[in-house]
């Protein structure tokens, strides 16, 4: 996976801490894909949940590893302006 692809973002819709999570990673340059999870897609949030253990959005994972949510996305951005994500 090259490093431009090894973003993912886990969003749904109307999901305030969603947009920021996008905007915190445009604004540093960091590379995503969005994955759009509906609402009543009962088996997507399912497995992600055996994935992240978390039920709360949006989920952003760097490859296979998670990163955690919003909170996490802008700890991580305290630390290091998500250098760490570029790759």
């Amino acid at each position: 996976m090259s490093p431009t692809e090894k973003v993912i973002v886990y969003t749904m819709n109307y999901c305030p801490y969603c947009l920021r999570a996008k905007q915190l990673l445009t604004q540093r340059g960091v590379s995503y894909t969005e994955v759009l999870v509906q609402e009543e897609d009962d088996a997507q949030w399912d497995a992600l949940y055996q994935r992240s253990g978390m039920r709360t959005m949006p989920q952003i994972f760097n490859g296979d590893q998670l990163i955690g949510g919003y909170t996490e996305l802008a700890a991580q951005d305290q630390k290091d302006q998500l250098k760490s994500l570029l790759g």
